[in-house]
């Protein structure tokens, strides 16, 4: 059976108990009206002395991306960039407010999980700032129920095309630059898609269990079966107690060994999952962590590829990949 859910990140921050977070917002909004009024040393400026473009990525696999096209026409700054903390708990503060209102291009994921930027960039409003919603880019309604968009093949190619655009838009005299990167890139993706391709071809009908859809759009990619149900992740993903029954169900995917390896979500845990965890270990089945921000030591492409690495290593090998 298929959910229709829709994620709602601001609601699943206000039932986890973050009411500070809206004033963090509020705070931020403010210092960004100080700060562009009055700071002669901004980022804006030291940007306009260098011939150096200020970008922003609300998610550092976007800024790592943003980085690898702008080369060293761009200083970039990822906001979300710490793979050890759950990113639905993050709060905007003055420094977030300084760098999002400084900045010449800004690349957020959108479908609500990302949210907070949007009241950054409507108090500091610059007619000439770029910005680029993922969510917009391909053409994904706000009831798009996964907001992980980045794990989909697809969308980063695409990602990488609109910050060639925008970046050769800004400096236009860069543009054969900004381009080459763009094919540099594109080809470096190579590695990740073919081994996509052909853990496809060699391993049909493999099944998985997930805690949230963080990976999801990989996994659909290799042809992995998820039959963890929506409402079971959506639960796990809003800060919701599933149902005992969909417990009761996820935990019979491990010792009745209905699935391959179980994709675990290591930056939003809980007694729960790491319960569920346990089972799986416990009956045999790999453990494949997954992240939400990109791990330390990976740009995009070297991330991406270990993730399939470690799924064609639990399914072939039986092996865990719990942390990358």
């Amino acid at each position: 059976m298929f959910y229709s859910v829709t994620r709602n990140y601001s609601t699943s921050l206000a039932r986890r108990g973050r009411a500070a977070w809206a004033a963090a917002i509020a705070g931020a909004a403010a210092l960004v009206v100080v700060t562009s009024a009055g700071c002669s040393n901004s980022p804006a400026s030291a940007s306009s002395a260098t011939g150096v473009i200020n970008a922003v990525g609300a998610e550092n696999e976007y800024a790592n991306v943003l980085g690898q096209i702008g080369g060293k026409y761009v200083h970039v700054s990822a906001i979300l960039d710490n793979p050890n903390t759950d990113p639905h708990t993050f709060e905007a503060s003055p420094q977030v407010a300084r760098e999002v209102s400084a900045a010449r291009l800004i690349v957020q994921n959108g479908v609500g999980y990302d949210s907070w930027i949007n009241r950054i960039e409507s108090a500091a409003p610059n007619s000439s700032r770029k910005v680029i919603v993922v969510q917009s880019l391909l053409g994904l309604p706000d009831s798009t129920p996964n907001p992980h968009l980045w794990y989909d093949p697809r969308t980063m190619p695409a990602v990488a095309r609109a910050m060639e655009a925008d970046l050769s838009a800004i400096q236009p005299a860069h543009k054969a630059y900004f381009q080459a990167n763009l094919t540099k890139f594109n080809v470096s993706l190579t590695p990740w898609l073919t081994e996509i391709a052909q853990f496809k071809q060699a391993n049909p009908r493999v099944a998985a269990a997930t805690t949230e859809p963080v990976a999801d759009y990989l996994l659909t990619a290799m042809g992995i079966d998820n039959l963890t149900p929506f409402a079971f992740q959506a639960d796990i993903m809003n800060g919701t107690d599933p149902s005992p029954e969909d417990i009761a169900l996820e935990n019979s995917f491990f010792s009745q060994h209905k699935v391959a390896l179980f994709a675990y979500n290591q930056q939003v845990t809980s007694a729960l999952t790491a319960s569920i965890r346990q089972n799986a270990i416990k009956d045999g089945v790999p453990v494949v962590g997954v992240y939400e921000t990109m791990p330390t030591g990976y740009d995009y492409q070297s991330w991406m590829l270990a993730e399939v690495t470690a799924i064609d290593k639990a399914v072939d090998s039986k092996v865990s990949t719990q942390h990358l």
